[in-house]
């Protein structure tokens, strides 16, 4: 290597980056072509990508026949978005050369890019037919696989690849193949290949997704122990606050539950799930105000949230604070929001403040979406019977019956409303 790039080099490593470039610029005019290919290298390596294609764009019209350079040369394009003429300078290359399975890996690259995923898997597997144990192309597919939501198909290939490398083009393959697993359902077997894949980099992606699938798997435990890991190694990883909060409190830790979920906030204000996950662990912990509170900010970033309003509903109901039952669904409906459930929350707020009316209106509504829900059948019948409308009682209580043959009051009230009707 020539010395005035071997001191351009120096420089750089000991942080003098702008001495070193200089070097390099003085010198690149009258290096020989190989030594030009070198710096091109350079550049690029320190992310001045333009100054290597320059580079590069002089050295292919004069080696064309150089396919590694030609391929080195694509790479650059790619990278500086100039994917068609990328394509058009891989097409150089003849089928005969060595080079032509790296071309065909990089043009299935850029047609994955364009969404071109048939025309991308096409090539990878003409590469295969070319190179049949190369791991590369394995990873090539798995990712391909991967991006289109084919976890089974990309399992297979990440499989492949791993018996090979461990790593693949500075990616962590265990990572890939755990997060594969998990997301086609196959908690057990992602975790035996997340703790690979942490042992051989503990990086906070790879933290977060062992934390995540361990907590779905059921071993909160272990979801408590890489998520509390990854919080000390990144406390602004915001993803992990909710899982880790959800963790704590399957193992009925509550209240650690309610300050990781509150911890969470303050680092990510707009996350309106954690304002739902410290509500909730603010119930268990009997803070009613707090959870009332951690509910309506979580509304005012989403008014359309249902999972936060029946939670909001719910507590309200529990407090017998009917009047919020029925202004809460009001405004969230202005939001154009509605929910089946909204209308059995009215119907019993309504008939506990005496508006019958209402009531049966909202009962009638809600009976649509819950005739085969024991709890609504019981109370929708029960109002029913305090209104006199036995008739109208009736097969909802059979329905009740046919769900809970055991309830003895059920039947009890059956026999009476036939016997009764036996007279008329």
């Amino acid at each position: 290597m020539n010395t005035s790039i071997q001191e351009a080099i120096k420089l750089v490593e000991a942080g003098h980056t702008e001495s070193g470039l200089k070097k390099l610029a003085d010198v690149e005019p009258d290096l020989h072509d190989e030594d030009k290919l070198v710096a091109a290298q350079l550049y690029n390596e320190w992310g001045i990508v333009d100054k290597a294609i320059a580079i590069v764009d002089d050295l292919h019209e004069l080696y064309p026949e150089e396919t590694e350079l030609t391929c080195f040369y694509a790479e650059l394009l790619i990278e500086t978005d100039q994917e068609e003429k990328a394509l058009s300078v891989l097409e150089t290359i003849p089928e005969t050369d060595r080079a032509y399975p790296e071309s065909l890996l990089l043009m299935a690259d850029l047609y994955q890019m364009q969404g071109l995923f048939e025309v991308s898997e096409q090539k990878l597997l003409k590469a295969k037919s070319i190179l049949t144990d190369e791991p590369v192309i394995d990873f090539a597919l798995g990712e391909l696989y991967f991006t289109q939501g084919a976890y089974g198909k990309a399992v297979q290939q990440f499989k492949k690849a791993v018996r090979e490398e461990a790593v693949i083009g500075g990616v962590n393959v265990y990572q890939r193949l755990a997060e594969s697993l998990s997301s086609s359902g196959e908690f057990e077997e992602a975790l035996e290949w997340y703790e690979k894949a942490v042992r051989e980099n503990p990086e906070p992606n790879t933290l977060f997704g062992f934390g995540f699938t361990a907590l779905k798997a059921g071993y909160s435990k272990t979801a408590i122990k890489q998520l509390t890991e990854l919080k000390e190694m990144d406390p602004a990883y915001s993803s992990l606050y909710k899982p880790l909060a959800n963790s704590y409190e399957a193992e009925g830790l509550y209240e650690e539950a309610f300050e990781t979920a509150k911890e969470g906030i303050r680092v990510d204000e707009f996350n309106k799930e954690l304002y739902l996950s410290a509500a909730k662990a603010a119930l268990k912990t009997k803070r009613h105000s707090e959870a009332k509170d951690l509910l309506r900010e979580g509304l005012a970033l989403d008014p359309g949230y249902i999972e936060a309003v029946h939670t909001l509903l719910s507590l309200f109901l529990e407090e017998e604070d009917h009047e919020a039952i029925i202004d809460l669904v009001h405004e969230v409906r202005k939001y154009g929001e509605d929910d089946p459930k909204f209308s059995w929350f009215l119907a019993s707020a309504y008939a506990q403040e005496e508006e019958y009316g209402k009531a049966r209106q909202e009962y009638e509504n809600a009976f649509l979406h819950f005739q085969e829900d024991g709890d609504f059948l019981c109370e929708y019948s029960g109002f029913l019977l305090e209104e006199g409308r036995r008739k109208e009682a009736l097969p909802l209580l059979k329905k009740l019956a046919e769900l809970d043959p055991a309830n003895e009051e059920v039947q009890e009230t059956i026999f009476r409303i036939e016997d009764e009707n036996s007279f008329e």
